[in-house]
């Protein structure tokens, strides 16, 4: 316990903006310079083929007149399934009730595909 805690005068915000790079500490500099660096390998600008395919792409989400009329997220398949109830009594009186059948979907809910995603039977 002695060891984790410090007993210090320094507070717990103290110590948070020197490691977290926003005090004047070294440790908090270089923590502060490694975050920017990695940031940096991540961004990539964009290529000439980026930007050219970046209307085509935009295109085929983009809503006109002329597709509207076509659904372009179709819906999964959602198999029924069909349940015989069999003849039965029900009610604190015995009613009898006759058998009969009900359809229940699969799935709870209606899942769309994505535009180009594989819709038909499997």
């Amino acid at each position: 316990k002695e060891k984790l805690l410090t007993h210090g005068d320094r507070t717990m915000m103290d110590i948070w903006q020197q490691e977290a790079g926003d005090g004047g500490g070294a440790a908090g500099r270089n923590a502060g310079r490694q975050l920017l660096d990695a940031r940096q390998s991540l961004r990539r600008p964009l290529t000439d083929a980026d930007v050219q395919a970046a209307p085509v792409e935009q295109m085929r989400y983009t809503r006109t007149a002329r597709n509207e009329v076509h659904r372009q997220f179709q819906r999964l398949p959602n198999p029924d399934l069909v349940m015989y109830v069999y003849p039965h009594l029900a009610g604190t009186d015995p009613v009898p009730v006759p058998g009969y059948t009900t359809v229940f979907p699969l799935y709870q809910r209606i899942q769309y595909a994505m535009p180009g995603e594989r819709v038909e039977d499997y």
